[in-house]
């Protein structure tokens, strides 16, 4: 049976990874990437006609829920710029993963991810399954949100992750776009790899749902030190892999869940000891996807 999009691939490397050598002899890339959605995301008092699910079980998606919304929105208002001095402060660079709409509501906050360095990478039109979409529609929001994430930060973005997940569509709209370097929606490897699509070899550059703070916010980790001994111990596996074969290390960051102070506090901890380790490299993704194709390519 004939099957739409990218083919099912578990082989990969089938255990022979490249020889990598990071920048500077690094055992191990950590890629920091900030989903940044507050703002894009149904709201009735925005005046959708249904809501993200928060608040009582029992409460109909069609009915207003202020206090979910002032949740989303603490990620905006405090959140957000708690990390950026955090970042600051321990001199690392991240990726904002950010959706178009919500930037566009925040202008200032929009500004200051190019002003202090780090990666604006496209993250979709709004907070949607684009698995929803048409071919057609998807393709629009895809330039829309190019379009908005551009006149919002000064740079076209070069790097794509969908909301959740892709389309059977997405790559073969992304490659057909053209101006991106790289995607990240994949979650099975941990290092970046090139897909076909088409006649066009297109970089992935994996992320990871194992090292996220969403994991916090339904309870999987039972306090903020829960998540940075977690993120502890993937890292001290793969910097001992790293000794020969040298890999990613994805963490990804959601401002409404890791901004409170607690999380927060956890989270500059885990950067301050990874930063004391030799041989570790704090990378954009578009740092990432650039040095895979020049040495890589």
């Amino acid at each position: 049976m004939p099957v739409d999009g990218p083919r099912r691939d578990l082989v990969g490397y089938e255990g022979d990874l490249p020889a990598v050598k990071w920048p500077g002899g690094a055992k191990i890339a950590i890629s920091l990437v900030v989903h940044t959605r507050k703002g894009s995301e149904r709201a009735i008092g925005d005046g959708d006609a249904t809501r993200e699910p928060s608040g009582p079980e029992d409460w109909p998606l069609t009915k207003r829920d202020i206090t979910g919304e002032g949740a989303f929105e603490y990620g905006a208002r405090a959140g957000y710029w708690r990390l950026l001095n955090i970042f600051d402060e321990q001199d690392v660079k991240c990726t904002f993963c950010a959706c178009a709409a919500a930037l566009e509501r925040n202008p200032v906050a929009a500004g200051e991810m190019r002003a202090r360095g780090h990666e604006v990478m496209a993250h979709g039109w709004r907070r949607e399954d684009v698995s929803l979409l048409t071919r057609e529609q998807e393709r629009d929001r895809i330039r829309r949100a190019v379009e908005a994430i551009t006149a919002a930060t000064g740079e076209r973005p070069l790097g794509w992750h969908s909301w959740y997940g892709p389309s059977v569509h997405t790559r073969d709209l992304l490659v057909e776009a053209g101006g991106f370097l790289y995607d990240s929606d994949a979650y099975n490897d941990d290092v970046p790899y090139w897909a076909q699509v088409g006649a066009s070899r297109h970089l992935i550059v994996p992320h990871s749902l194992a090292n996220s703070d969403d994991k916090l916010s339904f309870g999987a980790f039972g306090s903020p030190a829960d998540f940075e001994n977690h993120l502890q111990a993937n890292f001290d596996q793969l910097y001992h892999e790293g000794e020969t074969r040298p890999k990613m290390m994805s963490i990804a960051l959601h401002p409404r869940i890791i901004g409170h102070p607690g999380p927060a506090h956890a989270l500059a901890k885990f950067i301050e000891r990874a930063k004391s380790s030799p041989g570790v490299w704090f990378a954009r993704r578009v740092d990432i996807a650039r040095h895979w194709i020049d040495h890589h390519g």
